[in-house]
């Protein structure tokens, strides 16, 4: 096999993980909407929450996104 197509598709698994980050993003958001409409006065709450889970799932993208490239380059 030929090693720029070994990189290709180790990269492409590399972004194999976007696909559960955009699954734990849709659960993240369409729960902390159900969880603001069941309750509203605890908006402020739920809010910090839900955006502390939106950065560490964005993070796990980020990170393989950086391995992707990492990949490539060498």
């Amino acid at each position: 096999m030929d090693m720029s197509a070994a990189k290709m598709i180790g990269a492409g698994l590399a972004m194999l993980a976007l696909l559960g980050v955009g699954i734990g993003l849709g659960l993240i958001f369409s729960n902390l909407i159900t969880a603001i409409a069941r309750n509203p006065s605890t908006k402020d709450d739920v809010m910090k929450v839900g955006l502390i889970g939106f950065a560490l799932t964005e993070s796990i993208a980020l990170l393989a996104f950086v391995t992707a490239l990492i990949i490539l380059a060498k």
